[in-house]
């Protein structure tokens, strides 16, 4: 009996030394510069949130944050280093959502994107909208599916590359819809929507930022959101579950990870502090000229968001037989 209680004591007694500590370490990081690794060009998407998200930080955590760009392989080679970093929060990663994606396209990653990362929080999120060109016949998403199918093998959509989100996200279309379209790849998104526009292909389901301004200038017709919810930018645009692709949901993001095994008090700190940023008025403008919102959801809620749609891709990529470039 009283070896018993003797035990019970003992795990109290490091339940709260554990719950102290984290309280101490949440109180004592940062104590120097934290790097943010982001696995793709400077100038891109991710680094265009990832800059003023850094310097946001760096004024409420009281440290510097420092961006280090490391493109290549898909964004492969920069994640890698953040996996194998020391998991004591001065590593951190901001990656696109090809990080759910890769997993599916590589048969051998360096690294496991579920095992090997602390997920932190979703920064920001966007749509991408289904455009053709103005002068065609094409007005609704239901003529879309109707025309595609009338005519298989016939509609070439254009993509930013193999594996890239613009890719996978039509492909999740052909699957759910049972389409047969050609996909045609390109370096980037404005270079896939100029071929829209030039006519070397019929369709794109294209990131809203870059199909947008084309939209409002008249050279494209919008059809549809990919988000399940209408988009603030865009709120008189249908869903593609709306226009008739029911349980269709796809949106790209931008997210922040850490080493796995980080400490919970850390993770926590950098989300909430990274929520807070993302709100902000200087944030917001950034994510605007994007069409983006900010969104902060907690470490669980962005960890269960990268789970599913690892399993999701993995189910398209395997109905479409894609392989990496």
């Amino acid at each position: 009996m009283v070896q018993g209680s003797s035990l019970r004591m003992s795990s109290v007694a490091l339940l709260v030394f554990t719950a102290c500590a984290g309280s101490v370490l949440a109180q004592t990081y940062p104590a120097k510069p934290i790097r943010i690794i982001v696995p793709q060009s400077a100038g891109g998407s991710t680094d265009l949130v990832a800059r003023p998200l850094a310097k946001v930080l760096g004024e409420t955590m009281g440290t510097s944050f420092v961006v280090e760009n490391r493109p290549g392989a898909g964004s492969i080679i920069g994640s890698d280093a953040v996996a194998k970093a020391p998991p004591d929060g001065y590593t951190l990663l901001m990656v696109a959502a090809s990080f759910s994606i890769n997993p599916s396209i590589y048969q051998k990653l360096p690294f496991d994107a579920v095992a090997d990362f602390s997920p932190v929080t979703q920064v920001s999120a966007f749509p991408n909208i289904l455009v053709v060109q103005s002068s065609s016949p094409i007005k609704t998403v239901q003529e879309f599916l109707t025309t595609v199918r009338a005519q298989p093998g016939k509609f070439n959509y254009g993509s930013s590359g193999i594996g890239t989100g613009t890719h996978l996200s039509m492909e999740m279309m052909k699957y759910m819809a049972k389409l047969d379209m050609v996909h045609v790849p390109y370096k980037g998104g404005a270079p896939a929507v100029n071929a829209l526009l030039g006519g070397q292909v019929q369709m794109n389901l294209a990131t809203i930022s870059t199909a947008l301004p084309h939209v409002k200038s008249g050279a494209l017709r919008a059809l549809a959101v990919s988000t399940g919810q209408r988009w603030p930018s865009t709120p008189d645009l249908p869903t593609l579950a709306e226009a008739g692709l029911k349980g269709y949901d796809y949106a790209s993001w931008v997210g922040m990870f850490a080493p796995a095994k980080t400490p919970a008090a850390i993770v926590n700190r950098l989300w909430n502090e990274s929520a807070k940023a993302a709100r902000s008025a200087e944030i917001k403008t950034v994510l605007a000229q994007e069409a983006a919102e900010p969104i902060g959801n907690s470490p669980e809620q962005f960890a269960a968001i990268v789970e599913r749609e690892i399993a999701t891709w993995k189910k398209v990529v395997e109905a479409a037989g894609i392989k990496p470039e």
